[in-house]
């Protein structure tokens, strides 16, 4: 297993879409891991494959307190969403970036286990709201993208600022 590195918005390979995967096998049970492995060591509670370069369809997700609850979602779909909320959200590609942000408060998804298996999942409050976050990712958005175009170029400027002063 390992860290993999995770890209930094506004890099351009966080707004391409991802390809769904053909056949889940080993190669896509080993992404899973080093996701899961830098999701953790980051630490967050939701990695999309596209975050990590990776152009598949492969998010992982954790929001148990204890970091023992290791979800899956592999080709994920809303097929339905309900009401509305709204989640103050960071994101690893939007390091020190916390914004509220509205989205469905129920969601529905199928998708496909690191087995392949298929399953429906009925999700709300943080993890209907993760989902919808890292299916974003792979539909190529940013959650820094729902809020008004201010907010979106102050966040930019203050990303700039931040990366000169690490350079």
């Amino acid at each position: 297993m390992a860290v993999l590195p995770i890209l930094r918005y506004p890099d351009e390979r966080l707004h391409r879409l991802a390809r769904p995967v053909v056949v889940v096998d080993e190669s896509v049970r080993a992404l899973v891991r080093d996701m899961a492995e830098t999701m953790y060591a980051a630490p967050g509670i939701g990695l999309a494959a596209v975050q990590v370069g990776d152009p598949r369809q492969v998010v992982v997700i954790d929001i148990s307190e204890a970091r023992d609850e290791l979800r899956t979602f592999i080709n994920p779909v809303i097929v339905e969403a309900a009401g509305t909320c709204e989640f103050e959200e960071g994101c690893l590609s939007v390091p020190g970036i916390y914004e509220t942000v509205r989205r469905a408060a129920r969601v529905k998804t199928q998708s496909l286990d690191e087995r392949g298996r298929p399953f429906e999942l009925v999700a709300e409050g943080l993890l209907a709201v993760c989902i919808q976050h890292e299916i974003d990712h792979l539909h190529g958005r940013v959650f820094v993208e729902h809020l008004s175009r201010l907010k979106q170029s102050r966040i930019l400027a203050k990303l700039k600022k931040q990366q000169r002063l690490t350079m």
